[in-house]
């Protein structure tokens, strides 16, 4: 089970955001890379602590995992989440400002050598998912313009860092000289810089060019979510990997159906003989109708629950319910024939509200359907 983001840095839910990042600049600065080479498990923290960062560092985020929980972030086939898939070029090219001078500016990924590679910029779409997709997971083929290096350019090695796509520099403090490395201003951080470009490149020697890109977006998403596809994003100059293609669900109203977490609600109108006789009622679930039966006298607010019959959580934890909310209607106009037949009987004593102990109230009802 994963870890609480809040457990990680070492903060209460209720910190605010300077209080977030003061702390995860702490756990990076501790974890860091260099200073602790070869050590896995400093790593491992590293990268988790980052996770934690990325979600409760961005205010947004954060009241989605403190809505859902690690759920609203967790995906599958490569997207973003744990920070199993997050890797040091992510974290570099996010949050490497958050450092200060401490480690220097990170614009980019190391190569096995120490070389840093330049990562190009993030594409962000968004994607509009109907309730059936996201019950059922899907694959979506969307067309994206990225930046891609020409054909026929070609880079040659930055003689202000010779490659390394840093520039060192070393200064005094009141504890001695420190050392401190910042992306190189004549590359931006690639170690390369334009030699030879077609008539059709940008300054950069890059061009768009159109893509379709395939999306397996897993069951259970939720509005708002972001999934990432690794290296789908554009392209940077030189010796670079691009960066990635950031994918934001965007959750479609069903006609039908509410959605509530895994749960689904649906609202179902009987008329007074059906509620009175009882009846059999097709509904509509989320993967076609279901054929559900009403027991004679059956109440208006009575709620009957359809297990399984909700929405897949995302974390494979099985699905949720279906809540179908009986509610008898009331005719609004009545013939003479009717009339007099409703006159007849108000004072029966059939007619006369007596609700059991079983019959619960509104409230019960609601404290119910939330336990």
């Amino acid at each position: 089970m994963k870890k609480d983001f809040y457990e990680i840095l070492g903060v209460s839910r209720s910190a605010d955001a300077a209080a977030i990042k003061k702390a995860y600049r702490k756990k990076a600065i501790e974890f860091h890379p260099d200073k602790n080479p070869g050590d896995k498990s400093a790593e491992d923290k590293f990268k988790e602590a980052a996770e934690a960062y990325e979600i409760l560092g961005d205010a947004d985020k954060k009241a989605k995992y403190d809505q859902y929980g690690h759920q609203a972030f967790d995906g599958s086939g490569g997207f973003g989440g744990g920070h199993g898939g997050m890797n040091m070029d992510d974290i570099f090219s996010q949050f490497g400002d958050i450092f200060g001078g401490g480690f220097g500016g990170f614009g980019g990924s190391r190569s096995g050598g120490g070389v840093r590679r330049a990562k190009g910029s993030n594409l962000r779409i968004k994607v509009k998912l109907s309730l059936e997709e996201i019950a059922n997971g899907v694959e979506k083929k969307v067309k994206v313009k990225r930046k891609v290096q020409a054909p026929g350019v070609t880079y040659k090695t930055c003689s202000t860092c010779n490659g390394q796509g840093q520039v060192m520099r070393v200064t005094n403090t009141i504890l001695g000289r420190m050392q401190s490395a910042s992306t190189c201003p004549s590359c931006g951080g690639s170690g390369q810089i334009l030699d030879k470009k077609p008539s059709n490149a940008d300054s950069q020697g890059m061009i768009l060019e159109d893509e379709t890109v395939s999306i397996k977006i897993p069951a259970g998403v939720v509005d708002g979510m972001q999934l990432k596809v690794s290296n789908k994003g554009n392209d940077a100059p030189g010796n670079s990997i691009p960066g990635d293609l950031i994918v934001a669900i965007e959750e479609l109203e069903h006609e039908f159906l509410k959605r509530e977490g895994e749960n689904l609600h649906y609202d179902l109108y009987v008329s007074f003989p059906e509620a009175i006789l009882g009846v059999s009622k097709d509904i509509e679930a989320i993967n076609g109708k279901v054929r559900i039966k009403l027991e004679e006298g059956i109440q208006s607010g009575k709620i009957l629950r359809l297990k399984g019959k909700g929405i897949p959580s995302i974390n494979g934890y099985g699905s949720g319910d279906l809540l179908v909310h009986v509610n008898v209607w009331t005719p609004k106009t009545l013939n003479k024939e009717q009339k007099q037949f409703f006159e007849k009987n108000i004072t029966d004593e059939n007619f006369i509200p007596n609700p059991e102990k079983s019959d619960k109230s509104f409230f019960e009802k609601v404290k119910d359907m939330f336990s």
